[in-house]
């Protein structure tokens, strides 16, 4: 395969046996960029145009968090082609590894091969992939194809964001300020459309299927990766001219008991009830609600075994905790419900209203943890 890694083994010991499930809510906002453009409509952003709310599909972020593990040093094999001569070739990679295969009697080092693959396939083992044998003409790539499988579901996946505010575009960088040549002479120039929204914050669902886990060889160790990974993806991958204005807010991952898990976290934040939705347009005008988020955590705390949380203190959390149920009904008229804290100080909320035990990210410390060996040891050295 394509997918380039020297090394399978992580700077930790590898686990791979998940007897958890994960759900991932992940927060990030985009202020003067595009956050995600439709390459079917001239590249401009994302809009829902009935709720006016901005959208980034679930492949974008995706994209994002493939460059950082190609950055960090991890092996992928889908990747985005500088150009058509580069470009990427799945099928022709996916048979490559198959070139010693001749013989039926041959076909016991397909289930080798597969392994090492997805050893080296760090994106394969997070979301899946899908390789196309030509089983038609081919007796051989059939045969490869029922023991190597022409489809594997990631188990790792995200829905779509819609971003909590309604959007305005930024009008006043419609255009690009310098000029494009449209000839070999430059002789004239078009002015390019860089159409980007003023302001957006958007709250990401995600789950970690352990089920599936079992499929693609997830380890512990990559379930605990993406802890780290989206948060440095957003910070290190939006260095574009266009996309360059977008921050990591909040990252929570709850881990439950096998086959359990709460469903549509991303639906348990909304803007606090001071904010002017269309009128957003910086972090500091933010209020996020987790009102939902705690009463949520709250009722389910039996099932869940940790907490993993990283919060930017630019962000302002908001809970009513009476809502939350956890005032009694006698002290409402008495107490003050409702307390706001920043998004960094969100864990420790949750440790002491509720009772979870909850993992604090480091994420610049945590994230050297998780680099194959070759990289952590470089950045160690350093």
């Amino acid at each position: 395969m394509t997918a380039e890694s020297t090394t399978e083994t992580t700077a930790a010991e590898e686990r791979t046996d998940i007897e958890t499930r994960s759900e991932i809510l992940f927060v990030y906002d985009a202020q003067d960029c595009n956050p995600n453009g439709d390459p079917y409509n001239d590249n401009q952003p994302r809009i829902d145009q009935a709720t006016g709310q901005a959208v980034v599909t679930d492949v974008r972020l995706k994209r994002y968090l493939r460059e950082q593990l190609q950055t960090d040093g991890h092996g992928v094999f889908i990747r985005t082609p500088d150009d058509d001569r580069q470009a990427f070739k799945r099928i022709e990679a996916a048979l490559g590894m198959f070139e010693n295969v001749e013989d039926p009697k041959d076909f016991e080092m397909v289930d080798d091969i597969k392994q090492k693959f997805l050893r080296r396939a760090a994106d394969v083992r997070y979301f899946g992939a899908t390789f196309t044998f030509d089983v038609d003409k081919d007796k051989t790539q059939a045969m490869i194809q029922d023991r190597f499988g022409s489809n594997l579901t990631g188990p790792v996946q995200f829905s779509p964001a819609r971003s909590l505010n309604r959007v305005e575009r930024n009008t006043e960088s419609k255009r690009l300020t310098s000029v494009l040549s449209s000839d070999e002479e430059n002789q004239q120039g078009t002015f390019a459309q860089d159409e980007r929204l003023k302001y957006a914050i958007f709250p990401f669902y995600g789950v970690v299927n352990e089920n599936g886990a079992a499929d693609t060889h997830l380890s512990t160790n990559d379930v605990e990766r993406l802890d780290t990974l989206l948060w440095r993806s957003i910070k290190n991958q939006t260095i574009s001219r266009s996309k360059i204005g977008q921050a990591p807010r909040l990252y929570l991952r709850v881990e439950s008991e096998a086959g359990f898990h709460t469903g549509d976290l991303h639906r348990t934040v909304e803007l606090g009830t001071s904010d002017s939705p269309g009128e957003l347009r910086d972090i500091r005008d933010v209020t996020i609600d987790v009102t939902e988020t705690l009463r949520t955590l709250n009722e389910v705390k039996d099932r869940i075994e940790a907490v993993h949380i990283a919060g930017d203190r630019h962000l302002t959390c908001t809970a009513d905790w009476a809502a939350v149920d956890l005032i009694e009904p006698e002290e409402v008229d008495t107490t003050e419900t409702s307390e706001e804290f920043t998004a960094a100080e969100f864990g420790k909320q949750i440790e002491t209203a509720i009772g979870i035990d909850v993992d604090h990210i480091d994420i610049w410390e945590d994230f050297k943890l998780t680099l194959p060996e070759q990289a952590a040891g470089e950045e160690n050295a350093e």
